[in-house]
């Protein structure tokens, strides 16, 4: 049963006589962020459904009216944690904002890690107030030793704390975690204290409201967790698919739907050689919005080819009036499965490409490999006529998946693309850069050249080349541009 409140609902869930059934029903809608009130005739298991995600558990209610105060207490829990967040203000706020701007027109990857203390009053209870206080007062420091001195600590009400971290920023959130995961010395002994981690990765254009709203939502995840207790923010977390769904049977027809084109740098030469076109989605209320929430919603609305080929067009006849500075760069375009599973695709794209006008030659299409491609004997022939056509072929984010051999014996390719985390990890442990060197070297036995995706430091770039990489795409050089900007940064080279 469902009781909206001021924009909000709060779902009521009947756990009396069927309580197994209902707590797996309240860890699976907890999970969607849903504020949950359960009815239960059995106060002994209402840990049980608070750990599992509820806000709230009444037991045996007497009548409508104390349900209806019950409901007015889990609507104020719900909304809790987002207003905690939303309460930072004054010279915090200001700081935040002159952070997320030095990242930005520096051109660096960044994210806002939102840590919460779990679990307090049983820390509470086991050490007492005072010496948790001691302990607590105690974590920003150890979060800033933890995340070096480009980072900025804020403590949000007594128990959270709002953490920026630039650049590389993964390095950073590991060694947070392990410095949280050590005791803290206060009299009377040393102290353990949980906690649960949401993250935000900023994505192009996105303020610092709504990337404070995406770690918040990150973090509401985390603590329902039954695993892991961090989680990162990810397409889902923009907003509700439902809602994007239905939004974007507009954005398609009305123009929102926007494209921008990162750099592929060779590293012999450092010059820009060609780019990826990547969509985005210029959403009226959350903001701008990646591919993959793109696509997600596209998907939720049977709307994904619709969308590919709105992206396509889109795509090619922007590059086909590029100025003349942009006349040698390659252009690589994205191809869903979907795309190379539909009868007569191949024929139906480049007549698509040759009305554009865009060249066949400059242009690369990408499969991405955890697309997974079911019928590969169907992509393999689509992909081979569009290579005869003059089209080259590069399979994208290499490494993610399960397919990655099979992908290389049965597909016509040019190019392999190494997914971004295995490039992050080349400057890891040995092992790590053993991985990397292997993929390369399967590519260059294979007569494919290899784009390394994701580099952001010297340090990475100077591994890859090392190791035999040709080129590369990231921040290191860039982020995603407009023509505008894409051919000021060309002009400059030359």
């Amino acid at each position: 049963m469902r009781y909206p409140h001021e924009g909000r609902t709060v779902d009521l869930v009947d756990a009396r006589g069927r309580a197994h059934a209902a707590l797996a029903e309240v860890r699976s809608r907890a999970r969607h962020g849903e504020t949950l009130l359960v009815l239960t005739d059995d106060a002994a298991i209402a840990d049980d459904f608070l750990n599992a995600g509820a806000f709230a558990f009444l037991a045996a209610p007497r009548d409508e009216a104390e349900i209806a105060v019950a409901l007015r207490y889990a609507r104020r829990a719900g909304m809790m944690e987002r207003r905690e967040l939303a309460d930072v203000e004054g010279d915090d706020a200001a700081r935040v904002q002159d952070w997320l701007a030095q990242q930005v027109t520096a051109k660096r990857p960044c994210a806002l890690i939102v840590v919460a203390l779990s679990r307090l009053d049983l820390v509470n209870a086991a050490h007492g107030r005072d010496r948790v206080d001691a302990a607590t007062a105690q974590i920003a420091g150890r979060i800033m030793t933890a995340a070096g001195p480009h980072a900025f600590v804020i403590r949000v009400g007594g128990a959270r704390f709002l953490v920026g971290l630039g650049g590389d920023w993964h390095p950073a959130l590991a060694a947070i975690g392990t410095a949280l995961a050590r005791p803290f010395d206060v009299d009377g002994g040393p102290m353990l204290l949980g906690n649960r981690v949401g993250v935000a990765e900023h994505e192009g254009g996105e303020d610092v409201d709504t990337l404070v709203r995406r770690a918040g939502d990150a973090l509401a995840q985390a603590r329902i967790s039954d695993g892991a207790t961090t989680r990162v923010a990810g397409p889902e977390d923009a907003g509700s698919l439902d809602e994007l769904a239905a939004d974007l049977h507009h954005a398609i027809t009305g123009g929102d739907i926007g494209i921008v084109f990162q750099p592929q740098v060779e590293i012999a030469s450092g010059c820009i050689v060609g780019v990826e076109a990547l969509a985005r989605w210029e959403h009226p209320r959350l903001g701008p919005l990646g591919a993959d929430t793109l696509f997600a919603a596209a998907d939720r609305a049977d709307l994904g080819i619709a969308l590919s080929d709105h992206i396509q067009q889109l795509t090619l006849a922007r590059a086909a009036r590029w100025p003349r500075v942009l006349d040698a760069l390659r252009l690589s375009l994205n191809l869903t499965a979907a795309d190379v599973a539909r009868a007569g695709f191949a024929r139906l794209f480049l007549d698509r490409v040759d009305a554009s006008g865009f060249p066949r030659g400059r242009l690369t299409v990408e499969i991405t490999e955890t697309g997974m491609i079911q019928e590969l004997d169907r992509a393999a022939s689509i992909l081979t006529e569009l290579r005869g056509a003059g089209c080259r072929i590069a399979i994208d984010d290499f490494g993610t998946g399960y397919s990655s051999l099979a992908y290389l014996k049965a597909l016509p390719l040019d190019y392999l693309k190494i997914d971004k985390a295995l490039a992050r990890d080349i400057t890891g442990n040995p092992r790590d850069r053993v991985v990397v060197r292997g993929v390369i070297e399967i590519a260059r036995a294979l007569g494919l050249a290899v784009i390394a995706e994701g580099v952001e430091t010297p340090q990475q770039l100077a591994l890859l080349a090392a190791e035999g990489c040709g080129w590369y795409q990231g921040f290191l050089r860039s982020g995603a541009l407009d023509e505008t900007a894409l051919a000021a940064m060309v002009e400059k080279e030359r």
